[in-house]
């Protein structure tokens, strides 16, 4: 149960901090998805370099956890698929959720 609140919470951290970096606008629940899929592909790339000695947190994790979101935030740029945003903050939002200004 515990590794479960520690994906969404690291995937909230990895998600906001990958969101503000791309400037993209998008609710609470696409950002911790964001950040679960960034660990996912994060924890993929540092597994192929080296296997991990303990079985504890690293704080590596959060920063491919991070690299692994932006990654997924510019692909989806690029492919201009639109994550769900707040209407009532972020009317005007462009692809991905970024502002077109």
């Amino acid at each position: 149960m515990f590794h479960l609140i520690w994906y969404i919470l690291v995937g909230l951290i990895a998600g906001v901090i990958a969101k503000s970096v791309m400037h993209a606008h998008m609710t609470i629940f696409w950002t911790i998805v964001l950040g679960i899929i960034g660990s996912i592909i994060g924890g993929a790339v540092t597994h192929m370099f080296s296997r991990p000695t303990n079985e504890r947190y690293h704080p590596a994790g959060l920063i491919f956890s991070t690299l692994g979101a932006i990654l997924v935030l510019f692909i989806c740029y690029k492919l201009k698929i639109r994550f769900p945003t707040s209407n009532l903050v972020f009317a005007a939002a462009g692809p991905c959720g970024w502002s077109e200004k």
